[in-house]
């Protein structure tokens, strides 16, 4: 099955009394059906290219970070959406991709589902919000609709959001994994060289223990894991400021230890940021003087500098 295919009857009539825009409705671009999404993928014409693995290079995009959970229920795609916005608030170029065919969040978190456009170089033009670059299945499958998919079919749709959008020149493009160590990981792996991965958690047992085999699927994939992070680690009282630990304390940093991996930081459980999310708003945006908001920017300037550690790179800049 192809992400992107032509479709004669279902594209796009000219508009016969005006001049043709510059930008408009991808003719390849369709809501996805169920009927679609349950057949086998089709088998390649005769005399076509098949792709080889990590040809993929997107030159104009300094840093490829994936953002994984070794389950679900951690905050990740909150963790990815207010990474990405206190990068952007500080003057990097940002493009956040979703990759979660399953349960793609990244349209309600950030406020926005609509069908992307096409620019004249007949590439996908991702949507904008809160500074960000966006592309996400969300945007092509109508409400409700599950997505069932084989690998093949997520292998295609990873592709297709490399290829076939114009991400244009970005100094991060954050991608939020779908939980745990399914196709999605192996497909991005194998199309792109990832700069490296984020792994998000709970203090608890349960989730440090599958950090540890998304830290193993990642050293047998050769990506280099740039840190752990610590989501719903303490709670901070509204009225005092005092802090309390509500599940175990410093789980994610002794984890990081044993892994031999960076910590990146801890985020508080608040109600704020779930609400902030929900409403298309994420609280770095809404409410950037918060604590939460800080913990945020302090996890994602421990992320710049693991990157400036790990190369070259000197001009990149540290959030305050």
């Amino acid at each position: 099955m192809k992400l992107f295919r032509k479709d004669k009857k279902n594209s796009i009539p000219k508009n016969q009394g005006a001049a043709q825009p510059t930008m408009k409705t991808h003719p390849d671009l369709q809501v996805i059906s169920g009927s679609q999404i349950s057949r086998p993928a089709t088998k390649p014409q005769t005399g076509a290219t098949q792709p080889s693995p990590q040809n993929i290079t997107l030159p104009g995009v300094e840093y490829k970070i994936a953002v994984a959970s070794g389950k679900g229920g951690v905050g990740k795609s909150t963790v990815a959406t207010n990474m990405a916005i206190a990068l952007s608030q500080e003057g990097a170029k940002v493009g956040l991709m979703d990759a979660d065919a399953y349960g793609p969040s990244i349209p309600t978190m950030m406020g926005i589902n609509e069908q992307p456009q096409v620019g004249q170089d007949k590439k996908i033009i991702p949507l904008v919000s809160h500074g960000i670059k966006l592309m996400s299945i969300g945007f092509m499958v109508a409400d409700g609709q599950a997505m069932i998919w084989r690998g093949p079919m997520l292998h295609k749709a990873i592709r297709d959001f490399l290829t076939e959008v114009n991400w244009g020149e970005l100094d991060y493009l954050i991608i939020d994994l779908p939980p745990g160590t399914g196709d999605v990981a192996l497909s991005l792996t194998q199309a792109i060289p990832l700069t490296g991965a984020v792994i998000v958690t709970t203090p608890q047992d349960v989730a440090l223990a599958d950090v540890r085999r998304g830290a193993a699927m990642f050293e047998r994939l050769e990506v280099p894991i740039l840190g752990v992070i610590e989501n719903m680690s303490y709670f901070l009282c509204p009225h005092c400021g005092e802090r309390t630990d509500i599940f175990r304390s410093d789980g994610g940093k002794n984890t990081s230890e044993k892994l031999g991996v960076s910590f990146l930081g801890q985020i508080p459980i608040d109600a704020e940021i779930c609400t902030a999310g929900d409403l298309g708003v994420p609280i770095v945006a809404s409410n950037s003087d918060s604590p939460q908001s800080a913990a945020f920017r302090d996890v994602a300037n421990q992320l710049v500098e693991e990157l400036r550690n790990r190369g070259p790179e000197d001009e990149l800049k540290i959030i305050s």
